[in-house]
């Protein structure tokens, strides 16, 4: 088989425009906008259940979800998450983009490169249990209602992302 090149990424304007269609469609269809914080907290929840059943009903806050007739792990946001996974495989198979790569600067190891990748999801998502929601739910659902607390989410993210960045260029440059 011949060697070929991976396809161009898509317009950026092109898939803002879609991303927007979907929020819309989620309003539309859901009566809610999107997140995706929601479903990793669904999963974390249901596994404790799983895990330790005894301790789930002993505290309060795992208590509450599961004295419901509705399971967390059913929740919409996770088969969006589950969804959003299989459109990554279904685009990077499309583009000839599959496969296993980090990507990283020159200056840094892989090991460092996972390291920080892992502390920064893990900080991340702590983040989003403070804010009670994560970037998509808080500030792109909150900016498409016309949110005040969108906004400024939205600002904060890209402002706090600007400063924070400015300590690590070495690691990339």
């Amino acid at each position: 088989m011949e060697n070929q090149k991976p396809k161009p990424f898509m317009n950026p304007y092109l898939a803002g425009f879609l991303l927007g269609l979907v929020l819309l469609a989620s309003f539309v269809i859901t009566g809610r906008g999107l997140g995706a914080s929601g479903a990793a907290k669904d999963v974390v929840i249901t596994t404790i259940g799983s895990l330790a059943p005894e301790y789930a009903q002993k505290s309060p806050f795992y208590a509450s979800f599961f004295n419901s007739e509705e399971r967390p792990i059913r929740s919409w946001l996770v088969f969006l998450a589950m969804g959003v996974i299989v459109g990554a495989f279904i685009s990077g198979a499309s583009s000839q983009r599959m496969g296993l790569k980090m990507e990283r600067g020159p200056q840094i190891g892989i090991a460092v490169r996972a390291l920080f990748a892992i502390a920064g999801g893990l900080l991340f998502g702590l983040g989003a249990q403070f804010g009670r929601g994560c970037t998509s739910g808080a500030a792109l659902s909150g900016m498409a209602v016309l949110s005040a607390g969108g906004m400024l989410t939205m600002m904060m993210i890209f402002g706090s992302g600007y400063m924070i960045a400015w300590f690590f260029r070495k690691l990339w440059i």
